[in-house]
C-alpha cells in the first residue's frame, strides 16, 4: 500500500472503505476543555466508581490463561475482585471473589486449577459453577440463615476473540453490542493461540485517566521518545468508534516525516528487517522501501510457518501498530506476532495512584529461525513456548517496570504531568486533532459521570 511519508494532516493509509483499516469518518467531540480537578479530585474518583466502573465491560482475563475446566484467574480492580473460571462444558462464568459467610476472599493466589473452591477461614466449599457444595457444621447454623444455599455471586461474563471481559450492571447491553469495533477486528489476530510470555503490574504516580491520555496519542513522541523516529511515522492514522472505543495506526518500519533524510537506512530498520532475514548488507532499497519489504518477508514467513490467518491481515497490519483503546481502560497495541495488553486500573483509595497492568502475549512457533520482534522488550531467556504461564510481576511505585526504554520513559512523563494538573497556572488540557482519541475517552467518561448514560 503506497503511503506519502511527507504526510499531509489528517495521516491516513487510503484503504478501501471495506477494510478494516480504512479511515473513519470524523467525531465531532467539540473543543470543550475539561477542568482538570477530574485527575485529581476525590469527588469525581467516587464518581467513577458509582457511576463507571460497576457499569461497563472490564477486561478481565484471556481465554489461554484458563484452558481447562477448573481453572481460574482472578482480576482485580479498586476495591472488588473476581474469579474467571472454566467450567466443564468449556463455558467461562465469573463471580465476586468474596465468601457469602464472612467476605473471606475465596481465591488467594492470582491464579491456578481447582475441582472447587474452598474459603480458607472456615471452610466453605464452592463449586466451580459458583453453587454451595457444604457448609462446615451446618448444623449449628438457624436454618433461616442458609435456607437458599448462598452460593458465589455471580457476575455477567462474556468473551471475544480470546479476550474476557466482566460486567456488574445486569441492564447493560450485550457485551458484542457495547463492542464499539467492527466484526473480525479482534477476531483476525487470533489471540486465544496466543500466551502470556511476561505480565508486569507497576504502580505509577497519577491518574488512571493521565496514563490513557499518554498513551492515546504519538503527538509527544518526537519530543519524549526521539529514538523512535527512525523507525516510526509519528503521524498516525486516528479513527474514533462508537462508545469510546478507537485506535491510532501507527506506521512502522519508515522513518518519521520530520526526519530530512528519507533514503539512508536507520540502525533500527536494519534491525527490523534482520529480525525477519533480511540483510541489510545486500538490500538494495532506500529507507522508504524497508517498510514494504519486510511486509514481504513476513509474508513468506507466514507461508513458511503455517501461520493461516496472516491471510486475515492486510499488508499493513504485518509491519504497523493498530494500538486500540477498549473504553473505558484498555489499550492493546495489536501486532502479528503477539499482543501488547495495557490495563490502566485505579487505586482503590488515591486518585493520584493507578496500576500499569501489562500482558505481553505472543503466537508461539516452534522454529529457531522465528522470533518475535525485539521492540516486544522481552527479557532474553524469556520462555515463548507457553508451556509455562509467568507470574505477575509487581512493581512497586518508584521503581521503573523494566519494559523497555521507551515505557520507562513513560513512567517519568506521567508523573510530572500529574503534579502539572493540580498547577493554578493550569485551566485544562487543549487537545489537538493529534489528540482527539483523548476527547473522544473524555466525551463517553463524561456520558457516564454526567447521566447520559
Amino acid at each position: 500500500m503506497s503511503v506519502n511519508y511527507k504526510v499531509e494532516w489528517p495521516m491516513t493509509l487510503n484503504a478501501p472503505a471495506d477494510s478494516l483499516e480504512a479511515k473513519q469518518p470524523p467525531v465531532d467531540n467539540g473543543v470543550d476543555v475539561p477542568d482538570p480537578s477530574r485527575y485529581y479530585s476525590r469527588e469525581f474518583m467516587q464518581k467513577e466508581w458509582e457511576r463507571l466502573w460497576p457499569r461497563v465491560w472490564l477486561l478481565a482475563g484471556v481465554t489461554p490463561d484458563i484452558p481447562e475446566a477448573g481453572d481460574y484467574t482472578v482480576f482485580e480492580i479498586g476495591h472488588e475482585e473476581f474469579i474467571v473460571v472454566r467450567q466443564e462444558d468449556g463455558s467461562i462464568k465469573a463471580f465476586y471473589n468474596v465468601c457469602p459467610h464472612r467476605a473471606n476472599r475465596v481465591c488467594m493466589n492470582e491464579r491456578g486449577s481447582v475441582a472447587r473452591f474452598t474459603c480458607a477461614f472456615h471452610g466453605w466449599q464452592f463449586g466451580c459453577d459458583g453453587h454451595l457444595e457444604k457448609i462446615t457444621d451446618e448444623a449449628t447454623f438457624d436454618r433461616r440463615l442458609v435456607a437458599d444455599r448462598p452460593g458465589l455471586k455471580e457476575v455477567r461474563c462474556d468473551h471475544v476473540g480470546g479476550l474476557i471481559f466482566i460486567n456488574m450492571d445486569g441492564r447493560a447491553p450485550a457485551l458484542c453490542d457495547w463492542i464499539g469495533l467492527p466484526r473480525g477486528y479482534i477476531e483476525n489476530y487470533e489471540i486465544d493461540r496466543m500466551h502470556v510470555v511476561r505480565h508486569v503490574r507497576s504502580e505509577w504516580r497519577a491518574n488512571w485517566k493521565t496514563g490513557i491520555d499518554a498513551f492515546y496519542e504519538t503527538y509527544h513522541l518526537p519530543h519524549i521518545h526521539p529514538q523512535t523516529q527512525g523507525v516510526m511515522e509519528d503521524f498516525s492514522q486516528y479513527d474514533l468508534y462508537p462508545n469510546g472505543f478507537s485506535r491510532m495506526i501507527v506506521p512502522i518500519g519508515v522513518k518519521s516525516h520530520r526526519i530530512a533524510d528519507q533514503e539512508a537506512i536507520d540502525p533500527y530498520q536494519k534491525y527490523m528487517m534482520q529480525e525477519v532475514g533480511i540483510d541489510p548488507a545486500t538490500f538494495k532499497g532506500s529507507a522508504r522501501e524497508v517498510r514494504e519489504a519486510i511486509q514481504k518477508a513476513k509474508r513468506a514467513r507466514g507461508r513458511k510457518f503455517g501461520l493461516d490467518y496472516y491471510d486475515k491481515l492486510t499488508d499493513a497490519q504485518l509491519t504497523d501498530s493498530w494500538a486500540t483503546g477498549y473504553f473505558p481502560n484498555v489499550q492493546i497495541g495489536m501486532h502479528p506476532e503477539g499482543v501488547f495488553i495495557m490495563r490502566f486500573l485505579p487505586h482503590p483509595t488515591d486518585p493520584e495512584r493507578f496500576y500499569y497492568d501489562n500482558m505481553t502475549m505472543v503466537r508461539h512457533v516452534d522454529d529457531p529461525s522465528y522470533s518475535v520482534p525485539g521492540w516486544m522488550g522481552l527479557p532474553e531467556g524469556t520462555d515463548l513456548s507457553g508451556e509455562t504461564r509467568p507470574n505477575i510481576e509487581h512493581v512497586p511505585v518508584d521503581v521503573k517496570p523494566n519494559l523497555g526504554e521507551v515505557l520507562d520513559q513513560d513512567v517519568e512523563l506521567v508523573a510530572a504531568v500529574q503534579r502539572g494538573q493540580k498547577s493554578r497556572g493550569f485551566r485544562g488540557p487543549l487537545w489537538s486533532e493529534q489528540e482527539q482519541r483523548v476527547r473522544h475517552f473524555h466525551r463517553e467518561l463524561d456520558r457516564y459521570i454526567n447521566g447520559e448514560k
